[in-house]
């Protein structure tokens, strides 16, 4: 079974939202028929959001994203920080901008 591109699917789906939207405000349901028309309009919105991203992220070719380091931005594990001075271990913190609060 084949897939449908990203693009068609972006456009089917803009076109969707498009529609319920021009429906709930040139008809004016009364009640729960409206509740349901908006929340298509925003089901649709969301939906079209994603496949335009799809889209763009298909068309663009993109790179997987490289490895980020480590969060907490040093890779010293507590018993060097506990035989490191204090003071210069503020200091480092400082000269990097990191703060602990």
């Amino acid at each position: 079974m084949r897939s449908v591109p990203a693009r068609m699917q972006a456009v089917v789906a803009s076109l969707a939202t498009l529609v319920a939207l021009v429906t709930l405000a040139l008809w004016h349901p009364a009640g729960t028929l409206s509740v349901a028309l908006a929340l298509a309009c925003v089901l649709l919105g969301m939906i079209a959001g994603v496949t335009v991203t799809a889209a763009w992220q298909a068309r663009a070719g993109e790179a997987p994203p490289e490895e980020r380091p480590a969060p907490g931005g040093y890779e010293v594990d507590a018993d060097t920080l506990e035989a490191i001075d204090p003071r210069a271990v503020r200091q480092q913190r400082t000269a990097h901008r990191l703060s602990d609060r």
